[in-house]
């Protein structure tokens, strides 16, 4: 993994994408390069699988089928943290509470749009 510093540098790297990834169990979904890396070096995939669980099993979502989301994980000091979806920028859909992470960024955000998991960056 990453450092905090190295790791916000290194995503920074990432606009537009060349590459999708299908997800192993949810192969309706895919998601870019940029996911890729920040799974990979921040050892996050759980976060990838909880956003695309929500698009199955989430009543907010799933009757709402949004087509285009904003999520974001902000991290508390105490190792907590708390998963946002958004409809748009300041209208919230849906919420969870993470009890305990070890997420090295104080916060990230990330798309779903189309069924594609992307950085903004890569937009």
């Amino acid at each position: 993994m990453l450092e905090k510093e190295e790791l916000r540098s290194a995503l920074k790297q990432f606009t537009g994408t060349m590459i999708w990834y299908k997800h192993s169990l949810f192969q309706k979904y895919t998601y870019t390069e940029g996911v890729k890396f920040l799974c990979e070096n921040a050892g996050c995939y759980w976060l990838l699988d909880k956003i695309l669980i929500h698009q199955l099993f989430t009543h907010p979502l799933k009757d709402l089928d949004l087509d285009r989301q904003f999520w974001t994980l902000k991290v508390a000091e105490e190792s907590t943290g708390v998963l946002t979806c958004y409809r748009d920028s300041d209208e919230p859909v849906f919420s969870e509470e993470i009890s305990f992470t070890d997420f090295p960024l104080e916060e990230i955000s990330l798309w779903f749009l189309n069924n594609v998991l992307l950085l903004p960056s890569e937009y």
